[in-house]
């Protein structure tokens, strides 16, 4: 038999935003490239607008065959709102969610995991520890210092539970990947060796625009005479995008534009109501988005200030692939910062404040050389260092690297079928 893989990530196709698409290019890319019997144990899709996705509503198991994976989804709950409260139901429903139901794969030869779900790192640990096999977490981002940062209600709270989840969960696994060494002093805290610790950037997933920039501001209703913002992505708490809406309203020549979806959206628009020159827009479709990211002036990533070491937005490597300068309103010592200075694409600014915001992006907008020089490195630094193939080896290489250290165990596969007793979708 050949080798039998399971990856656990709440986030999957087909989901379009944030970790979901990075987990299902993973997935199919270990099927295709290594012939391998792939299981992915993942939640119902419903990020990044924190809504069900109508497919799924009512079931609690569902199995599906994507891309030569097969998908075991479980039920949970979905906060329309985030408080720590309901985001620790959350987690809660996914890991019981696991537990109760675990998917009939068999034995694998190795689980990985794609974390910040505490759960779902719950459940490949247990799985790996049961099957006495390597676990390999990829940490996207670290949720003890999410609740801390975030300003999530209750977050201060719940960041020491978070963070002893985060610590049992890490400890034992045989490598863990990291999209960013800044990422590292955290872990070592959590009491992770130094030399398991491995870089594994995340890529850019989507391709470069095609279409004429001016073709695409015309059909959005995007004004010439104005420079254009535009944030792309979730619309949480920790992208304190606030900030957007006062920068909107402290330069009237500036056009603001917040694409996506999140459990902030709907304060957002009321806060935009009274703001002309401030536009909120859904998700532009898989096809779409490259354009609509190309045909802005400015492309604009903005966190809390409390917001450090927890997370390098997935945004950032479509950004650069969009060949526009970029403006991140970020803390100094982040690793969004960092990304952004290493990819010399564009600016960084002190965060949650409107005036440098505008005074940054008005710079780019009187020195429209620059600021293509500045999106032309972004590319350039997307398709040397970022490039789909690239991150994909990576991963490859570190499944190999703990496959090596776990060492490989004969043993015969049950008949059972994998999924039996399960819905197929």
């Amino acid at each position: 038999m050949g080798e039998r893989l399971l990856l656990v990530s709440t986030n999957y196709a087909p989901e379009q935003a944030g970790i979901g698409p990075y987990a299902t290019q993973i997935a199919e890319h270990l099927a295709a490239a290594r012939g391998a019997e792939v299981h992915v144990l993942a939640g119902m899709p419903h990020y990044p607008a924190w809504r069900l996705d109508p497919a799924y509503r009512g079931a609690l198991r569902v199995t599906e065959e994507r891309g030569g994976v097969r998908v075991h989804r479980r039920r949970h709950t979905v906060p329309p709102r985030q408080t720590a409260l309901r985001r620790a139901v959350y987690e809660a429903s996914i890991l019981a969610g696991g537990l109760l139901a675990p998917p009939r794969t068999g034995r694998p030869d190795a689980v990985l995991a794609q974390v910040p779900s505490l759960a779902g790192g719950l459940l490949a640990a247990r799985v790996a520890r049961r099957h006495g096999v390597p676990y390999v977490p990829v940490v996207q981002d670290l949720m003890g210092a999410a609740a801390a940062q975030s300003g999530i209600a209750g977050g201060g709270r719940a960041a020491g539970a978070a963070a002893a989840a985060e610590r049992r969960m890490l400890r034992g696994a045989t490598l863990v990947g990291v999209i960013h060494d800044t990422f590292r002093p955290r872990l070592a805290a959590l009491g992770v060796p130094e030399d398991r610790v491995r870089l594994v950037p995340n890529w850019s997933h989507v391709p470069g625009p095609s279409a004429p920039r001016a073709r695409t501001r015309r059909r959005l209703g995007w004004p010439e005479d104005r420079t254009v913002l535009l944030h792309s992505g979730n619309m949480g708490l920790k992208q304190g995008l606030d900030v957007l809406i006062d920068t909107a309203r402290h330069d009237p020549g500036l056009h603001v534009v917040l694409m996506g979806e999140g459990s902030q959206r709907a304060r957002l628009a009321r806060l935009a109501s009274g703001v002309p020159n401030a536009e909120l827009l859904p998700p532009a479709a898989a096809d779409d988005f490259p354009d609509v990211l190309a045909a802005a002036d400015v492309l604009v990533v903005t966190q809390r200030a409390a917001v450090l070491d927890m997370s390098v937005p997935s945004k950032l490597t479509s950004y650069f692939r969009a060949a526009r300068p970029v403006l991140a309103a970020v803390a100094e010592g982040g690793g969004t910062a960092a990304e952004v200075r290493a990819s010399g694409a564009g600016r960084v600014v002190p965060p949650e404040d409107p005036a440098a915001l505008a005074a940054a992006a008005r710079a780019f907008a009187a020195d429209p050389a620059a600021a293509d020089a500045a999106g032309a490195r972004g590319a350039a630094y997307a398709e040397a260092h970022l490039s789909r193939a690239a991150g994909l080896r990576r991963v490859t290489a570190l499944l190999d690297e703990a496959l090596a250290l776990g060492g490989r165990r004969a043993t015969a596969r049950p008949g059972q079928p994998a999924g039996e007793g399960e819905r197929p979708a």
